[in-house]
């Protein structure tokens, strides 16, 4: 949590708010963080009368009672999901990551606040979404020479995007994460598998199984159960096989993404360096890349474009 106290050189806020968590950063007028505090209170907990109280309790005693004009609070994720804080309309690929003219306003009761949430980005053909990580994308570009990358952005819904001239032009979703979560907690798998995986060796193996026959996945899943009835496999050995199946089923869907150049990694802690394993034992060229970092500089330029754009 934040320390109390109003911050004389506060200039605006910055704010995450994921499905899980909140994240949320006190900065100046040059984008330099003065204070940063987090909560386990993401979207999945909240209703959107409680956004506003939540966000107050964390960094209202940054802001203090005495000031000219409201403080501007940019928010990038969850909070604009339709179950959110207020629902920020998807902008259609392909598109630059940030537009500043399509930030969306949040009506507050406290007057001391100027809310504005970046909208997601979405795709027709194939469908599919995404919240936050456009603001990640936006990050990125401001930190890597050219244009034109191609981004793996692992997490309980892994997104694999293709930025050409500076516009996010196509993205894949594969639900890894989640499927990693339901089958290790909800399935046969449950009485076999740890929470934590024990072996490099028994993950790159599994990661070589998916990339040479992706199409014997769900058999494959079944003999995690099956040598832990029959050998006794170490629990941690099985949950590192599950996990390097479902990685690598995830780079087998993707093979073409990765094998064209380098790809930047987007992630952090174990799961990110799971992935580079994963890549560099495939023959790709991963550059980790930190998300918390990103998604800080992609908010310091959403509320430089909303500023420029405002009349």
């Amino acid at each position: 949590m934040a320390g109390s106290g109003p911050i004389a050189e506060l200039d605006w806020i910055a704010v995450d708010w994921g499905t899980s968590t909140l994240r949320v950063w006190a900065i100046d007028k040059d984008g330099a963080v003065l204070a940063k505090a987090s909560s386990d209170e993401g979207m999945r907990s909240l209703m959107p009368g409680d956004y506003e109280p939540t966000l107050l309790r964390i960094a209202g005693d940054w802001i203090g009672d005495a000031r000219e004009e409201p403080v501007c609070v940019i928010v990038c994720g969850m909070a604009g999901a339709e179950q959110g804080w207020t629902e920020a309309a998807y902008r259609t690929v392909p598109c630059a990551p940030l537009a500043g003219g399509r930030m969306t306003p949040v009506r507050t009761c406290d007057a001391r606040l100027s809310v504005s949430i970046v909208p997601g980005l979405c795709q027709a053909d194939p469908a599919d979404v995404m919240r936050g990580e456009e603001t990640q994308l936006a990050g990125l570009l401001a930190r890597v020479a050219g244009d034109d990358v191609t981004v793996c952005m692992p997490g309980t819904h892994s997104k694999w995007v293709r930025i050409e001239a500076g516009c996010v032009t196509g993205f894949k979703t594969i639900m890894t994460g989640e499927l990693f979560s339901v089958i290790a907690s909800h399935t046969i798998l449950r009485h076999s598998v740890a929470s934590q995986g024990g072996s490099a060796e028994v993950f790159l193996g599994a990661v070589r199984d998916m990339l040479d026959r992706p199409d014997e996945l769900t058999a494959a899943l079944f003999s995690i159960r099956a040598s832990d009835i029959l050998d006794g496999t170490c629990p941690e050995d099985a949950c590192s096989r599950l996990s390097g199946l479902l990685i690598g089923a995830e780079l087998a869907a993707t093979r073409t993404k990765w094998e064209e150049g380098p790809i930047h990694l987007v992630g952090a802690g174990q799961l990110a360096a799971a992935y580079a394993t994963a890549l560099e034992s495939a023959g790709a060229r991963p550059i980790v890349e930190d998300a918390e970092t990103l998604t800080l500089a992609g908010l310091v330029q959403a509320c430089a474009m909303m500023r420029d754009y405002a009349p």
